[in-house]
């Protein structure tokens, strides 16, 4: 299967490959919740900077999908729109999963 984050807008998703794409963006963002939760348990600076980070990911990434809803580079059927907006999201988190590992 490919991974959402890795592919283009699929040019007919069907369901079946929207929900385990939705699965695996579930999964990893559960891994990152963990990660992040393990981060602010610190405290300190370091803890501040990512809440910081973490409140204006979430809003820059909420724009930038709401754009491109707009354009319609998702796509016009649900379909592509659905599979679309899950692959916006894992990109984001696959690179926050990468950066928090590290």
């Amino acid at each position: 299967m490919t991974s959402p984050a890795n592919s283009a807008v699929r040019k007919r998703p069907n369901y079946y490959t929207i929900a385990m794409d939705a699965w695996a963006l579930a999964a990893e963002s559960n891994m990152v919740i963990a990660m992040r939760l393990g981060a602010l348990a610190f405290g300190g600076p370091a803890a501040a900077k990512e809440a910081e980070r973490m409140v204006s990911e979430k809003v820059a990434a909420n724009m930038a999908l709401g754009f491109d809803l707009m354009t319609g580079k998702l796509g016009t059927s649900p379909e592509q729109i659905m599979s679309g907006s899950i692959a916006h999201y894992s990109r984001r988190v696959r690179r926050n999963r990468e950066r928090l590992a590290k």
